[in-house]
C-alpha cells in the first residue's frame, strides 16, 4: 500500500465559511499558545515543555477555555503537534526559532485519522463531512488512484478554501519500454537525451510580467506600518489581494506544466536517467 495526497476544492457557503473561518482563528490562537507557553516556561523556569506535556493539559485546558469543546480533540493534539514540529527544526537547525503567528498568515488545521471527518467521494468530487463542526461542504477534484482516505487538512489560500486528503492505495502504472536521459538546466527547462529540448512555457513569463507590473502599482499605495499605527489604504489592499490572484495562478499554472510534462515522460519509458542534483 503507498500512501498518496490528494487536494480537493472545497465550496462552502457564506454560514459555513464563516464557521471555517472561526475555526481557523481558534487553530492559529492555540498555535500560539502552545509557543507562548514554551518560551515562557523556558525563559522563566528553566523547563523546557515537550509535546505530550501539552497535550495533558488540553481537557483542562478546554474546561477554562469552553470554546474549544466544540473543536474535535484530535485536531487540537495535532497543532499542537505542528508546534512541537516546529521545534524540532529548529533544534537541529533547519528553520528559524518558531514565532506567534497572525490569523491572515495562518493556513489551516488536520484530521489525523478518520475521526471527525469523513469523504463522501470514490475519488471523483463528491462532499466533506466535518463532523465536529457539523458541516456537510461540496468538493470538486479527481484523484488519479483513490483509496482509503486517513488523514484531512483543511486551509485557506487565496481566498479559497481546499481539503488536503491522504489515501492507502495501490497506484498501477502504465509505461512504456523505452530508456531516457533528462538533464536539467537554466536556458532550457529540461533537455533529453534524444536531444529534444522543452523550454519553459510563455504564460509563466507573462504571469511573472503582469506580477511585476501589479507590484510596481502597489508601491505607490500607502501600506501599513504597525510602529507609526497606519492602516493600508483600502487601494493597497485590493492591490495586495490581486498580486495574490497573480501569484496563485501562476503556481497553478506551473504546477499543471511540470505534471503534463513528467507524465508524458513516464509513460512512454520504463527507465529514466538524471544528474544526482539537490533541486
Amino acid at each position: 500500500m503507498k500512501t498518496r495526497r490528494v487536494t480537493y476544492r472545497i465550496y462552502p457557503n457564506k454560514a459555513q465559511c464563516d464557521q471555517l473561518h472561526w475555526a481557523r482563528k481558534m487553530h492559529c490562537e492555540l498555535y500560539n499558545a502552545a509557543i507562548a507557553n514554551r518560551r515562557t516556561q523556558y525563559k522563566r523556569f528553566g523547563h523546557s515543555v515537550n509535546y505530550l506535556e501539552q497535550q495533558n493539559c488540553l481537557p483542562e485546558f478546554k474546561k477554562v477555555w469552553i470554546e474549544y469543546a466544540e473543536l474535535g480533540s484530535h485536531t487540537l493534539q495535532a497543532t499542537l503537534k505542528r508546534v512541537d514540529f516546529s521545534y524540532k527544526r529548529f533544534f537541529k537547525g533547519l528553520d528559524k526559532y518558531p514565532r506567534v503567528k497572525a490569523k491572515r498568515r495562518y493556513s489551516g488545521w488536520t484530521y489525523p485519522d478518520k475521526a471527525g471527518w469523513k469523504a463522501l467521494s470514490n475519488g471523483k468530487n463528491g462532499y466533506l463531512e466535518l463532523r465536529d463542526l457539523g458541516l456537510k461542504i461540496q468538493m470538486r477534484g479527481q484523484a488519479r488512484t483513490w483509496g482509503t482516505p486517513t488523514t484531512c487538512t483543511i486551509f485557506f489560500r487565496n481566498g479559497l478554501w481546499y481539503a488536503s486528503i491522504t489515501v492507502q492505495c495501490n497506484p498501477i502504472r502504465q509505461t512504456g519500454t523505452g530508456s531516457i536521459g533528462i538533464d536539467l538546466g537554466c536556458k532550457d527547462a529540461v533537455t533529453l537525451s534524444t536531444g529534444e529540448k522543452i523550454a519553459k512555457p510563455d504564460f509563466i513569463k507573462e504571469g511573472h510580467k503582469k506580477v511585476k507590473v501589479a507590484s510596481k502599482r502597489l508601491r505607490r499605495k500607502r501600506p501599513p506600518n504597525r510602529n507609526k499605527k497606519v492602516k493600508g489604504s483600502r487601494r493597497w489592499k485590493k492591490e495586495q489581494k490581486r498580486i495574490s490572484e497573480l501569484q496563485g495562478k501562476i503556481s497553478r499554472q506551473r504546477e499543471d506544466w511540470l505534471h503534463k510534462t513528467t507524465s508524458e515522460i513516464v509513460s512512454g519509458n520504463s527507465l529514466i536517467g538524471g544528474e544526482q542534483l539537490n533541486v
